[in-house]
């Protein structure tokens, strides 16, 4: 009898029988098996406010299938080749989040291809940036912003890049087309997680946005990751209210919550206080995720519009809804220290759970739940699996390698390697310190630093300080460059409605405030009033210091009334200068 012997070339099963593919078979990746097995215990995946439905994970999954199925039509033959064969194609979705969202984020995937997700209110032209530089071939488009999608794909399209869109909602049918046992996992079509799942834009404050290409693991390991730092399980609901466009919303808030099996309750348009204080009274949530900004206007609304009118009983009502919720989590940017307090406060001695991170590096510091007290102003602690280190020991630039980092920016070779140190580190160019286990951000290297007649100055530092004042709103630190001290310290801020006399706020007084947690030569020597609202940020709800400083403080700032300059004094007595009186050192 002949005897086969094993051979080191054996063909893999999947070379000889036919590819396992149909209307409901997804490929075989982590994120569609652990979706699948949430369907199949039939828990609710989406709440979507706006268009008054819920929808399980079979429902998001079979309407995912059904979609699938329209874009590969939409595309053509030719690009679903270029899927097949590994070419990487990216759609686009102009879409808020919520349910069209979810959808059509699940569709490109499955389909194999990258999605991009695009802000509803941006900008014609600059959506055709967007388009263009991702080259995409297809946009999905929710049905709030049809007409938007169609005056991009004209604009687009007119210069030269054929595009077109397809309606999101109108494909889906009213009901499943699959039940969840009738959805299966390809035997033999594997995606590889490597390969380009989706693209963020940064924000492009310095120049044109660049195109941060993500995985498709961040939509299922980089999303463990994070969701496992919080303990998020199936039971946990979430009130998502920040934008699906960026790393907050997308890889903290999106894809940590569907891989647990959780329920996200979908809240969009304009930003509203009230309905969020008056939704949480309503109860039925575990987590709340958001951006400093948000948290610090719902403690404005706190104390502005609850606490002056409403009776202790009915306040307390209030103060119980914000503690239904087993954590608070928060991003994007330094939480400001009387926020952390307030909501501290207001929660028994539960502090917001803070993280850090970018867009290129998801969460690779923060304070995970549980953790027990952690020092002031501390962003948190090392995730596992990621590489830290500082430029000068334990003070300096973060410099971050880790297994969830980006994988490049969009064609542009040279950017992506000028990002990363000789090692391969992320150059974060924020500067950093560590005490222990415990890191603190100092700031931007280049607009937090400011560096004033030889010091080193922290503007985090001076904005902890000056929002400590019982009369600033909101306050931005900013370098104004100057021919004696390199930069001087320009301080930009909002006054609290009715704090002060006639709403007039001296830079004299500011800095006898700050002065008495501050060296003399930390305080600003450069002031400017933004009145009582808020000061401007960008899409993001930062404050956008490379902008709005050299715009308050333009290079003839010394003829601009509103700006008020404290001087070194060189002879006694006030001087006048540009229409108004300037203070001596």
């Amino acid at each position: 009898m002949a005897i086969l012997h094993p051979t080191a070339n054996t063909t893999d099963r999947t070379e000889l029988v036919p590819s396992h593919e149909g209307p409901n078979v997804f490929p075989n990746c982590s994120l569609f098996s652990k979706l699948l097995r949430h369907a199949r215990r039939n828990r609710l995946a989406i709440r979507d406010v706006n268009l008054s439905l819920e929808k399980t994970y079979g429902d998001i999954l079979s309407d995912a299938l059904t979609l699938r199925s329209f874009i590969a039509t939409a595309l053509g033959s030719e690009i679903i080749l270029k899927i097949e064969q590994g070419e990487e194609v990216f759609i686009g979705i102009l879409a808020a989040g919520g349910y069209e969202f979810s959808v059509a984020v699940l569709a490109v995937l499955a389909l194999g291809a990258a999605f991009v997700p695009m802000t509803v209110s941006v900008p014609v032209k600059e959506a055709s940036y967007f388009v263009t530089k991702s080259r995409q071939p297809l946009i999905l488009v929710s049905s709030e912003v049809v007409e938007l999608g169609k005056s991009i794909t004209s604009f687009v399209s007119q210069r030269g890049h054929p595009v077109s869109t397809l309606e999101i909602l109108p494909h889906l049918p009213p009901t499943p087309t699959y039940e969840p046992l009738q959805i299966v996992l390809s035997a033999n079509r594997r995606l590889d997680d490597n390969r380009a799942g989706l693209v963020i834009f940064t924000s492009g404050t310095t120049g044109r946005p660049k195109g941060a290409v993500m995985r498709r693991a961040y939509c299922h390991e980089a999303a463990l990751a994070i969701g496992e730092g919080y303990d998020l399980d199936h039971h946990d609901v979430l009130l998502h209210i920040v934008p699906v466009h960026h790393t907050t919303g997308l890889g903290t808030s999106f894809f940590p919550f569907l891989v647990a099996g959780a329920c996200i309750e979908f809240k969009r348009g304009s930003f509203d206080p009230a309905w969020i204080w008056n939704r949480w009274l309503t109860g039925g949530f575990t987590t709340f995720s958001a951006v400093p900004t948000i948290f610090l206007r719902l403690k404005w609304y706190f104390e502005r519009e609850l606490a002056p009118k409403l009776s202790a009983d009915d306040l307390n009502r209030f103060v119980q809804a914000a503690n239904q919720f087993r954590a608070f989590m928060c991003g994007s940017s330094a939480l400001p220290q009387p926020v952390q307090d307030f909501w501290t406060d207001i929660r028994g001695g539960r502090p917001i759970l803070t993280r850090y991170g970018a867009t290129e590096f998801p969460g690779c510091l923060k304070v995970p739940a549980e953790c027990g007290p952690v020092p002031e102003g501390c962003v948190g602690l090392p995730v596992p699996g990621v590489e830290l280190k500082l430029s000068d020991g334990d003070h300096g630039e973060l410099l971050v390698r880790s297994p969830y980092m980006f994988a490049k920016y969009l064609y542009d070779d040279a950017a992506t390697l000028a990002a990363h140190d000789e090692e391969g580190y992320f150059k974060t160019g924020d500067i950093v310190r560590r005490n222990g286990p415990f890191y603190f951000i100092e700031g931007r290297a280049s607009v937090d630093i400011l560096k004033s007649g030889g010091y080193k100055i922290s503007a985090l530092d001076l904005e902890r300080v000056a929002l400590g004042l019982p009369y600033v709103n909101e306050v931005a630190i900013v370098g104004v460059e100057d021919e004696e001290f390199g930069q001087r310290v320009g301080a930009i801020l909002t006054l609290k409605p009715n704090s002060l006399p006639g709403n007039d706020l001296k830079l004299e007084k500011l800095r006898q405030d700050m002065r008495k947690e501050l060296a003399s030569y930390k305080l600003p020597t450069l002031l400017r009033v933004f009145g009582t609202g808020e000061l401007p940020k960008g899409g993001t709800g930062k404050v956008q210091k490379k902008i709005l400083g050299p715009e308050l403080f333009p290079s003839n700032w010394r003829e601009i009334r509103e700006v008020q300059r404290w001087e070194r004094a060189k002879d006694k007595g006030p001087v006048e200068q540009g229409g108004h009186l300037i203070a001596r050192l």
